[in-house]
């Protein structure tokens, strides 16, 4: 009877270690994404305080990483249309996508419509 427990235990320890490995895998597979936001801010004051601290802390919630974050922009082809440009590194386009759905974020882009004119898209990075 031991024999039979013993084999069991192994069987299922074996299951989900296989799980976990599997997981691994398919986590790193996964390429980063990034956020690119252009935004024309028309009240620099209310955009500063009443859109930065609760998107900004949507955006740490989730796991985003601020690369770029309104320094300085000079166009290169064409014309700079936004005042404020900031990209944001996220693990996956599947965070992306839970970032933009939450209600932290949806509020948060509420406010951010009174004080600027938003134009956010994300793209998938290059894969590992």
């Amino acid at each position: 009877m031991n024999r039979y427990i013993t084999l069991g235990v192994t069987l299922a320890a074996g299951i989900g270690i296989g799980g976990i490995a599997v997981e691994a895998i398919h986590a790193q597979a996964q390429p980063p994404a990034y956020v690119i936001a252009e935004n024309v801010v028309n009240d620099q004051a209310g955009y500063t305080l009443d859109f930065l601290p609760p998107i900004t802390k949507a955006i740490q919630d989730a796991g985003g990483k601020f690369l770029a974050r309104g320094g300085k922009t000079f166009a290169m082809h064409g014309a700079l249309n936004a005042n404020r440009v900031v990209v944001v590194q996220f693990e996956s386009l599947d965070k992306v996508q839970a970032w933009f759905n939450s209600p932290a974020t949806k509020a948060a882009f509420a406010i951010g419509e009174k004080y600027s004119t938003l134009h956010d898209y994300a793209v998938e990075g290059a894969s590992p």
